[in-house]
């Protein structure tokens, strides 16, 4: 149990998300999270449907997935129609007591003293588990910090409902000992004009004041034959999942238009935005004479082994081998995979999404940018970084140095911290912070 000598009192945080597990956005924050809490005394405990924690400080309960049948049930009966069958009613109130008397049982089980909820109220994938967190929260005095990383009113697919009723009351609540964290200004302005709740904004970061290592070792060495690249081709690599709001056809086009011996390599799988998307791609990549290559199957969490024997990667292997990283996206809550790109140093395609307009693009960033499609100057840009190490080498200095001052962990110490003494009256500690 962990001990705050600077309190004089043990602290224990519960983290409640759908799922805590793998290389999504809300889990690798959740992760940096967990070590400031650390350094506050504070021992971290979790409860999601998915977890890929230890068992000694996890609850896992299958109902808070999203992919849980009940639940997905639920979902497909409410968005996209104006009304709701009495019995979806009854359904979503069963399974919210369901889960709140689980929510119960694991406040009693670590004796958690300190809620942080994961975008588990922001984007409504569960309706009952946001519902039975509500509830909570007003049924005891126990202090709540919920992270935010995008709302539903961002995302078209949530615009008709037969649940305005639970977003307004849940998604997120507006509670009088909670604290509400976002990601970016324009999910802070939005949340104050919509619901009348300040919030704090902290980006998400990663560990640029430790680069990447950049040799490779025996293991990874091997990931462009592997993958199927040849010596003399491009790897051109587009991070993210196969998901329509993620722009891979501006990828594609532009890999077509350069002109230039190349493969494009897609990491993440389709997800639970179903497949159709996918094959849009396929099928474009075909059209334009793009060679494209899937390869979720073979990058993970954890280095390992397929069924058939193939080698599985992680991110950290592949991104020290990509000549040129694309992120066409049409809309992200920030944009991980834009800090990624920045950590290991390699030259971005981004696409001018809203967030990264405003919050990311005054720090100074030098990027090849669209602007919603692919121009021929946007062609010209990348053909000459890729033709110039010299400038490719500038270029992905500058941009380490400015997300160094920007977007590092000292931002998040920093921040979070002030709303942990905030909230618990734990007092920031000396030192510095350690996330390695």
């Amino acid at each position: 149990m962990a001990y705050c000598t600077k309190c004089n009192v043990y602290h224990n945080a519960g983290f409640v998300s759908t799922r805590l597990m793998g290389t999504d956005g809300v889990s690798l924050e959740a992760e940096k999270w967990v070590a400031v809490f650390k350094e506050h005394g504070f021992d971290s405990y979790f409860f999601a449907g998915e977890l890929d924690r230890p068992a000694e400080v996890s609850y896992i309960v299958p109902e808070a997935h999203f992919r849980h049948p009940e639940i997905k049930l639920v979902y497909d009966n409410v968005f996209g129609f104006r009304y709701r069958g009495r019995y979806i009613t009854e359904r979503i109130h069963i399974l919210k007591d369901r889960l709140k008397q689980h929510l119960y049982d694991f406040l009693k089980r670590f004796n958690i003293d300190l809620l942080i909820l994961q975008n588990v109220l922001a984007i409504p994938l569960n309706i009952p588990l946001g519902l039975a967190i509500t509830e909570l929260l007003c049924e005891i005095d126990i202090p709540a910090i919920a992270h935010h990383h995008d709302f539903y009113w961002e995302r078209q697919r949530f615009q008709v409902n037969a649940v305005n009723d639970y977003l307004q009351m849940a998604f997120p609540p507006h509670l009088r000992d909670m604290e509400h964290v976002v990601i970016s200004s324009v999910a802070c302005n939005q949340l104050g004009f919509r619901t009348g709740i300040a919030a704090k904004i902290i980006p998400n970061v990663m560990d640029f004041e430790n680069p990447p290592l950049q040799e490779n070792d025996s293991y990874n060495d091997d990931v462009r034959e592997s993958l199927g690249i040849a010596d003399d081709e491009l790897f051109i690599l587009q991070p993210t999942r196969v998901v329509k709001r993620k722009g891979i056809e501006h990828a594609i086009e532009l890999v077509s238009r350069l002109e230039m011996k190349a493969k494009l390599v897609i990491s993440h799988a389709s997800g639970d935005e179903g497949y159709q998307y996918e094959q849009r791609i396929r099928e474009y990549s075909k059209l334009l004479n793009v060679e494209t290559i899937f390869v979720s199957d073979v990058i993970g969490d954890h280095r390992g082994r397929t069924p058939g024997g193939r080698k599985i990667y992680t991110l950290n292997d592949i991104y020290p081998h990509a000549d040129l990283v694309t992120y066409p996206s049409n809309y992200e809550g920030f944009g991980n995979a834009f800090l990624e790109a920045v950590y290991f140093k390699k030259p971005i395609v981004v696409n001018a999404y809203s967030i990264y307009a405003i919050d990311i693009k005054p720090k100074g960033f030098s990027v090849i940018e669209l602007d919603g499609y692919v121009t021929e100057k946007a062609v010209e840009e990348t053909r000459r970084v890729l033709e110039s190490p010299d400038l490719c080498h500038r270029m992905v200095e500058h941009n380490y140095d400015i997300a160094c001052t920007f977007f590092s962990y000292s931002i998040l110490k920093q921040e979070l911290s002030a709303i942990i003494h905030k909230t618990t009256g734990c007092k920031p500690p000396g030192g510095v912070l350690n996330l390695g």
